[in-house]
């Protein structure tokens, strides 16, 4: 889903419309578009408060 989230993001600061570049990308259910647009990269913070 990674991938997907990241040409979504590509593609909409290039000014596409973003319901036009979730339906190119096959996401026509509400549930899949949702996963994708409410997925918070998280990783870069989770990193800073690991313990060596």
């Amino acid at each position: 889903m990674s991938e997907a989230f990241e040409e979504y993001e590509e593609r909409v600061k290039n000014g596409e419309e973003p319901a036009k570049v979730l339906d190119d990308l096959g996401l026509d259910r509400y549930c899949c578009r949702r996963m994708l647009l409410s997925q918070v990269p998280l990783i870069d913070e989770i990193l800073d408060f690991k313990r060596y």
